[in-house]
């Protein structure tokens, strides 16, 4: 999930389970990574299709390098680039299975836009994949604010992890953090959030059930 505050992007993932079947394997896979000088990619879903991706994006970023002409692709090119990709794969019928956001500052000018596995594409001042886009952004909408400093802005999208883990039997506890900004990127090392399991639901959760189930 991710948000703007000023001219500063913020990013923030669970470092993903990578399954085998439904054996989950692979407990610290990384799923955001800074593209170029001025971009930073999200992903979640399928992880070989998240490395494809990124070897279309390597190809991207070396053509554009070899004109050697003072400029570079920013956050938007990235963006419409990936929504070509998406859609054209799903004419196939054989699209990437991921969900991607796609952020960035050039220039000063923030940019951030998400695209799905079947092109659809959109840009707002927060954006969600996946469980994110029911449970983390009708808080985002309630407490999101554009003048928002640093650390409110790292409080509130770790309680937006925090509601997420508790509801995903298939989450890890185990985060990072990126920012960008005009000067560079910064990705966090993984690091793990405070959490609270006595709730009284939690420890009795059928109470109340009804039904045959």
């Amino acid at each position: 999930m991710e948000k703007k505050e000023k001219a500063i992007l913020f990013f923030k993932s669970d470092t993903e389970f990578g399954s085998y079947g439904s054996t989950l394997r692979y407990k610290s896979v990384e799923r955001i990574k800074a593209i170029g000088k001025h971009t930073l990619l999200g992903a979640s879903g399928e992880i070989s299709d998240f490395q494809e991706i990124l070897r279309y994006l390597d190809e991207l970023i070396l053509y554009d390098n070899m004109w050697d002409d003072g400029n570079s692709l920013g956050p938007k090119e990235i963006h419409n680039y990936l929504n070509r990709v998406m859609y054209n794969r799903r004419n196939k019928f054989n699209p990437l299975w991921n969900s991607l956001v796609i952020g960035g500052v050039k220039n000063g000018q923030k940019y951030l836009g998400m695209v799905g596995m079947i092109g659809t594409h959109f840009e707002d001042n927060h954006v969600a994949t996946g469980f994110g886009n029911h449970l983390a952004r009708p808080i985002f909408r309630d407490e999101w604010s554009e003048d928002m400093t640093f650390e409110e802005a790292v409080r509130l999208l770790e309680k937006c992890l925090r509601v997420l883990l508790y509801r995903d039997r298939s989450a890890i506890n185990k985060f990072q953090i990126a920012k960008i900004t005009d000067e560079g990127v910064t990705i966090s090392q993984p690091y793990s959030l405070k959490t609270f399991w006595g709730f009284s639901a939690f420890k009795n959760p059928s109470k109340g059930a009804e039904g045959s189930w």
